[in-house]
């Protein structure tokens, strides 16, 4: 069974997926922050930004897991596949590092303001 295709979805998947966690997130926390907001005295410690940090880490190491095996098909298929792959693997490790741009801030900034 193949783990990584060629297929050309891979180019536009990664920001597919980053986009998809963006609009979760921010979601959720705007969902969260009417039903049952955190204790204002509970600082950045709360199960909100756990849950944010959570699926934060969970998104960048499946994207940067996809970037890898991308970069590792690269290096035993044929030339026509390589592109597509070598694109693949640059935009998967671009959402990587845009979903920790956007949800490393979890751990410092107090939601529900």
């Amino acid at each position: 069974m193949k783990i990584v295709s060629t297929h050309p979805w891979h180019i536009t998947a990664g920001l597919v997926i980053w986009a998809v966690w963006f609009v979760a997130i921010y979601g959720g926390l705007s969902v969260a922050c009417v039903v049952s907001p955190p204790p204002p005295d509970s600082g950045v410690f709360n199960w909100i930004n756990a849950a944010l940090m959570i699926s934060t880490l969970v998104t960048s190491a499946y994207l940067a897991w996809c970037a890898l095996l991308c970069w590792r098909r690269m290096q035993d298929s044929v030339k026509q596949a390589r592109f597509t792959l070598r694109l693949a693997a640059a935009v998967y490790l671009v959402g990587c590092l845009a979903t920790l741009a956007v949800g490393v801030p979890t751990m410092v900034i107090v939601p529900c303001l």
